[in-house]
C-alpha cells in the first residue's frame, strides 16, 4: 500500500513539475508590448509525410489561437521549416493544415529553407522586423530557445517579443514531464540572462 501511495505521489509530482517548467518557459524572454502589427512565427517539426503530423498539428493550432483578438487583419502568420523529413516542406505542410483543416483565412507567409532552429530565426527576420509584436510558437522550451536566438541575432527585435498561446494548463499534461526533461537538455546552452522570466 505504501509503495502504491509513493508511486502515485511521485506521478503527481512529475505532472506538477512538468506543468510548472512549461509554464515558466512560456513566460521567459517576453514582454507586454503594444502595437498594431503582429507576426506569429510557427516553428515546424520533422514531417516525412505530405500531411501534418501530430506535433505540427498541435503547433499550428497554437499558432492560430495566438493571433490576438481584434488583430487578425494586422497579423501575419509565418510557418517556418524546410523539407527536413520529406519532399514537402514543413512550412507548406503546416500552411495547408491551417487553411484546409482549421479554415484560417488570415495572412500566411512561408519560410521554407530552414533545417535548424537557428536558421528558422535567421530566415524569418526579414519577415518580422517591421512588426510591432512578435510571437514565436512551438513547445514552450523550443520557443524559448528560438527567442534566445532572436535576442542573439537581433537584440533590437527582442524587446518586441510577447507571449504566444502555446502553453495551456492541462494540455498535453501526461507528456509534459517528458517535454520538460527534453527541454532541460535542449536549453542547456542558454545564458543566465536568457532565462529571465517576464515581469
Amino acid at each position: 500500500m505504501r509503495r502504491r501511495t509513493g508511486l502515485a505521489l511521485a506521478g503527481v509530482a512529475a505532472l506538477v513539475w512538468g506543468e510548472w517548467l512549461n509554464w515558466r518557459w512560456s513566460r521567459t524572454l517576453v514582454g507586454d508590448r503594444g502595437g498594431t502589427s503582429e507576426a506569429v512565427v510557427v516553428l515546424g517539426y520533422r514531417n516525412p509525410r505530405p500531411t501534418a503530423n501530430l506535433i505540427n498539428r498541435r503547433r499550428v493550432r497554437a499558432g492560430i489561437r495566438s493571433v490576438a483578438a481584434g488583430r487578425a487583419h494586422g497579423t501575419r502568420v509565418i510557418f517556418s521549416g524546410g523539407a527536413a523529413g520529406g519532399r514537402v516542406t514543413e512550412a507548406q505542410v503546416m500552411a495547408d493544415y491551417a487553411k484546409s483543416v482549421l479554415g484560417f483565412e488570415g495572412t500566411v507567409l512561408l519560410e521554407d529553407q530552414s533545417s535548424t532552429t537557428w536558421e528558422n530565426i535567421t530566415n524569418v527576420i526579414p519577415l518580422i522586423e517591421d512588426a510591432d509584436r512578435i510571437k514565436i510558437v512551438s513547445q514552450p522550451a523550443h520557443a524559448l530557445k528560438a527567442r534566445a536566438y532572436l535576442r542573439r541575432q537581433r537584440p533590437d527585435l527582442a524587446g518586441r517579443l510577447v507571449r504566444a498561446d502555446d502553453y495551456r494548463p492541462g494540455e498535453w499534461m501526461v507528456g509534459k514531464p517528458l517535454l520538460a526533461l527534453y527541454g532541460l537538455w535542449s536549453l542547456r546552452g542558454l545564458e543566465p540572462g536568457e532565462r529571465r522570466l517576464a515581469r
